[in-house]
């Protein structure tokens, strides 16, 4: 009989605010969460969580609409701004 497929353990991502826009998190640097579902998730819909679930104050500095960061807030994933690595995708 075939082997059951590997488990996937969970993966964290771990978020650092700065600039200023720890001030919209409760002042809070760093960030670790475990999205669901497990990935692939899109960046889109791991910045819309965010705003969703851990923005405490002024959403319209954060985000423009969903998965969109307002002009100025850089993201980036492993040290590559995102908008060289597909935007979301």
């Amino acid at each position: 009989p075939p082997s059951p497929p590997p488990s996937v353990p969970p993966l964290t991502v771990h978020l650092e605010f700065s600039g200023g826009l720890e001030l919209l998190f409760d002042g809070a640097k760093r960030l670790s969460l475990t999205p669901s579902p497990a990935p692939p998730l899109p960046l889109a819909a791991l910045i819309d969580w965010v705003a969703r679930e851990r923005l405490t104050a002024r959403h319209e500095l954060f985000s423009t609409e969903k998965g969109r960061v307002r002009p100025g807030i850089l993201v980036l994933v492993n040290e590559v701004d995102w908008e060289l690595e597909g935007e979301g995708e």
